[in-house]
């Protein structure tokens, strides 16, 4: 059995998908309206996914699964997701 880790471990999913580093985007839960950076959600993986969950409830946030040629993510326990803009872009 694979024991939860913090949110960092999913920093190279998580930039794989969104093209840049993550894990302070900001995200509140669906269920119990948790807000904190994806850097302190439960981390279950790596196989066969990534799996984000709520530290707070144990919410699913977030599922990252890789493919061959393909990344595939679901969302169902985010109500919010928010990362500043970089300067510039």
């Amino acid at each position: 059995m694979h024991h939860p880790v913090d949110g960092n471990a999913a920093a190279g999913p998580l930039a794989q998908f969104f093209g840049r580093d993550m894990t302070a985007a900001q995200g509140v839960c669906a269920q119990c309206g948790m807000n904190g950076p994806l850097a302190e959600a439960t981390v279950y993986g790596p196989a066969p996914g990534t799996v984000l969950r709520c530290p707070n409830c144990d919410n699913v946030l977030m599922t990252l699964v890789e493919a061959p040629g393909r990344m595939m993510g679901t969302m169902p326990g985010l109500r919010l997701l928010e990362t500043p803009v970089q300067e510039g872009r």
